[in-house]
């Protein structure tokens, strides 16, 4: 029986988790901070929405081309290894970000080429570290393990966010870029004081590592799961039609008529209703009915979507964001638990770099699209036609996939 208040979460009581954990926290704060600063850098430098979709095109291209080799690598290769060498090279690429910044010279191809380099590290990252994470900790801990994961991403993306804005006002821009260089050293070290991470049935296949049906075979598994197929679909779709958060700085300045410090509580609000609804999962791991809570958790997205659009409040604006980050990060560790619980260890680096592709790939070619409606016709009517079209997507990927609908662990 539990016993009444708060109780460290069972993945923390891991030192080697706690460790990775604390690391992670500290860089995800500096990311977040680079990420909303770089929207409102490239409204500073032009007032065409479209300019957004190109940040979409280089983060999506270098994830369509690497992310299935980066699976493979993560399965064949040291995945503490590689997470060291990917966290050092995002830490290079924010400092050159800085420094161009503070020069006077960076134009927009330049933070497109940084940007582009970014993701193909991200494309050898994202599966090295999400099969990182069952390595560091029991099954049994693995759903609260995601949890405290999204927990930290999520906390990292309230701090992030509220000082981008105090730093590029009272700083200048290239200091978000130099602080968040900074922060990818805690992650770094973390993984220096961790050691070695168990890591038992790594594949060998010979000199000739990389084949492409090992590739192949992560392609067929996937195809013949229908749960974690249909739960990358639903991600896809969702993510497509309701990436409009490149479009915040325009509404900031051009709808609401607020400065960067606004902008900033803003840029977070999203990860203050996700923190809430991670501190609550954190607490009741066990979710019952996981099939209907994601659909109805994506669901609630695609309407607080719409709501952000329809605003004009900056308070209204607010509350829809903390809407679509609260019902987000439940969809998030729901996708996450689901389809590492049912992949095998040996599996689980391709099957992350092809959720990788759907992860990254939604939200990115969403950024282009946003782009391009917000060009054509409004700001409003890109967010709120993505919010609807994220509804009809839930609608029909229930109705197609009735085994994710149905899914229940708590069952077993």
């Amino acid at each position: 029986m539990n016993k009444p208040g708060f109780q460290i979460p069972p993945a923390l009581r891991n030192r080697q988790f706690l460790v990775y954990w604390s690391g992670q926290l500290i860089s995800i704060a500096g990311s977040q901070m680079q990420l909303w600063a770089l929207y409102w850098h490239i409204r500073t430098l032009t007032s065409e929405p479209i300019a957004l979709g190109g940040i979409g095109v280089v983060r999506f291209l270098p994830v369509l081309v690497f992310s299935l080799l980066g699976g493979l690598v993560a399965d064949q290769f040291n995945r503490r290894t590689i997470v060291l060498i990917t966290q050092t090279t995002l830490m290079l690429v924010a400092g050159v970000l800085g420094l161009l910044t503070w020069l006077g010279t960076i134009q927009i191809w330049h933070i497109y080429l940084l940007v582009g380099i970014q993701a193909f590290a991200i494309s050898f990252d994202g599966p090295a570290r999400a099969a990182l994470v069952p390595n560091l900790v029991t099954r049994e801990d693995l759903p609260n393990a995601f949890s405290m994961t999204s927990l930290a991403q999520n906390v990292g993306a309230i701090i992030g966010p509220l000082f981008s804005g105090v730093v590029i006002a009272s700083l200048g821009q290239q200091w978000a870029y130099w602080i968040n260089a900074i922060s990818f050293l805690a992650v770094i070290i973390s993984l220096l004081m961790i050691g070695a991470i168990p890591q038992s049935q790594i594949v060998h296949i010979g000199n000739n590592w990389l084949q492409w049906d090992t590739i192949k075979e992560g392609i067929r598994y996937i195809l013949t799961q229908p749960i974690i197929l249909s739960s990358m679909v639903l991600d896809f779709f969702a993510t497509f039609f309701s990436s409009a958060n490149t479009l915040l700085p325009f509404v900031a300045r051009d709808i609401l008529n607020i400065g960067a410090v606004q902008y900033g509580w803003l840029s977070a609000a999203q990860s203050v209703g996700s923190v809430a609804v991670a501190l609550y999962i954190s607490q009741n791991s066990r979710l019952r009915r996981q099939g209907v809570v994601l659909l109805s958790a994506v669901g609630m997205f695609g309407i607080g979507t719409i709501l952000f659009g329809a605003s004009t409040s900056f308070w209204l604006t607010m509350l829809s964001l903390i809407v679509i980050g609260g019902s987000d990060t439940i969809s998030t560790i729901l996708r996450n638990t689901i389809r590492q619980l049912i992949t095998p260890d040996e599996m689980r680096g391709r099957m992350t770099s092809i959720n990788q592709i759907f992860f990254m790939g939604g939200p990115q070619l969403g950024e282009i699209e946003a782009g391009i409606v917000a060009q054509a016709f409004s700001v409003p009517a890109a967010i709120i036609s993505g919010g609807i079209g994220c509804i009809l997507a839930v609608s029909f990927i229930a109705w197609r996939w009735p085994q994710l609908r149905q899914y229940d662990d708590t069952a077993h």
